[in-house]
């Protein structure tokens, strides 16, 4: 059974692993080689490791990280929801976006905002979020990514 709970700072790894897996593994007919290097290049920064103890979620099954994700309690902006690809279609991905739904609805959130990956879009039609067309999602890391801004009223 799949649980979530509030990420810790010994997640970090994990999540950084799982992501930059995810990425690769799912984004490759998306995105350009030269994207996907850029996209997981570096080392683990203070700013993420703080960014992940302030405001990650992961999702657990048997006690291992297998996926993550945030929302800001503030603007609604769903982002970083990720699943280690061997955990895919095991419905990770769709219990932590119900999970950061309840967290928006207990913060009285009615909107919910997110910056789709080419390849996720899909999955976020499905869960009730609309929008369809492409823009560019600047990365904090630095680069440009297309995307589809998408958001789903609570």
């Amino acid at each position: 059974m799949i649980i979530i709970r509030k990420a810790l700072e010994s997640d970090v790894q994990a999540i950084y692993t799982l992501r930059n897996r995810a990425i690769i593994e799912k984004c490759s007919g998306f995105y350009n080689s030269q994207q996907l290097a850029l996209w997981t290049q570096g080392d683990i920064s203070a700013v993420l490791i703080n960014d992940i103890v302030d405001s990650f979620y992961v999702s657990l099954l048997n006690g291992k990280v297998i996926g993550c994700g945030k929302v800001n309690l503030e603007t609604g902006m769903i982002d970083a929801i990720f699943v280690d690809p061997d955990y895919f279609g095991q419905g990770a991905a769709k219990l932590m976006l119900a999970f950061l739904e309840r967290l928006a609805l207990e913060n009285d959130l009615e909107l919910l905002t997110l910056e789709s990956t080419l390849n996720a879009a899909g999955f976020y039609h499905a869960c009730g979020f609309v929008g369809d067309e492409v823009s560019t999602y600047h990365s904090p890391r630095g680069i440009s990514l297309d995307c589809i801004a998408m958001q789903k009223f609570l």
